[in-house]
């Protein structure tokens, strides 16, 4: 089995998660620019940890053959203080021609401010001058239908093309809006909040579309890589054989990831017996 986590936040996992991810089968992990766990307050500190993710966490996954991308991105959480967003994007474009940068992401709401959107906006368009794939972040459940729906509003009105936009942490409420609209879409594992095993497995057979891929995130809170393990067992035991997982957990990812020529890791097929 071949596995792709393309949702992963490292900066918050030991390295013992990578030598278990191994293991396990994960060949490269994609890690989004987020919250680092409270607020920064100076613009430095953006561009240091791009730097990281870009530059430092590769060779600390190489160590274990896992191969690692990431986003750069003022992230939703962070993006309510104007002055400091608009600081943080004029450093974006210098990381877009890294090697292992692959988009601008997550962005997208919070709690659904003004001020979050004109940060999510100019992204979008920075996004779309410099013909980038875009990661987008939908709110939490009681404010995720709204900001889902304000999200793709925008994304209509800049004419995005839908096929270079992931929207993640989606849920059985708002699956279908984003996948009926074209746009690729995630569903996010976590052991207490947002999605559970079975849950992602329900929508997945429900809906059985090619856009739709699966990640732990694995960040701050209460967390793990492994949930996608979990997610692969329990659709082995729905009667999923190994090409449909490979196609779930590997190629979907590589596809949509694939469309920057930087990810040069390509869909499989299993060999016949």
């Amino acid at each position: 089995m071949y596995i792709i986590q393309p949702h992963y936040h490292a900066i918050a996992r030991t390295t013992d998660d990578y030598e278990r991810m191994a293991q396990a089968g994960v060949v490269a992990v994609v890690e989004p620019a987020f919250w680092a766990g409270f607020d920064r307050r100076h613009p430095g500190t953006f561009v240091d940890y791009f730097r990281q993710i870009s530059e430092f966490e590769p060779t600390r996954a190489a160590q274990y053959g896992i191969r690692h991308f990431c986003w750069v991105a003022m992230n939703p959480k962070e993006s309510e203080n104007l002055a400091l967003s608009r600081q943080v994007l004029e450093a974006l474009p210098e990381f877009l021609p890294k090697p292992t940068v692959l988009g601008i992401g997550e962005i997208g709401f919070n709690q659904n401010t003004a001020n979050e959107e004109v940060i999510f906006r100019a992204q979008l368009e920075l996004a779309m001058q410099h013909r980038q794939l875009v990661l987008i972040h939908t709110p939490h459940l009681h404010d995720k239908l709204r900001g889902t729906r304000l999200t793709l509003d925008l994304l209509r009105e800049l004419k995005f093309p839908p096929e270079r936009v992931w929207i993640d942490h989606v849920e059985e409420h708002t699956v279908r809006m984003v996948l009926d609209a074209g746009y690729w879409a995630g569903l996010t594992l976590y052991p207490l909040t947002k999605m559970s095993t079975p849950r992602a497995v329900d929508i997945l057979q429900r809906f059985g579309n090619a856009k739709l891929m699966v990640n732990s995130s694995a960040d701050w809170g209460p967390s793990t890589p492994f949930t996608l393990l979990d997610c692969v067992l329990e659709c082995r035991r729905r009667g999923c054989g190994e090409a449909e997982l490979l196609e779930i957990f590997h190629n979907r990812p590589a596809r949509f990831l694939g469309q920057n020529p930087k990810f040069s890791i390509r869909p499989l097929e299993i060999s016949p017996a």
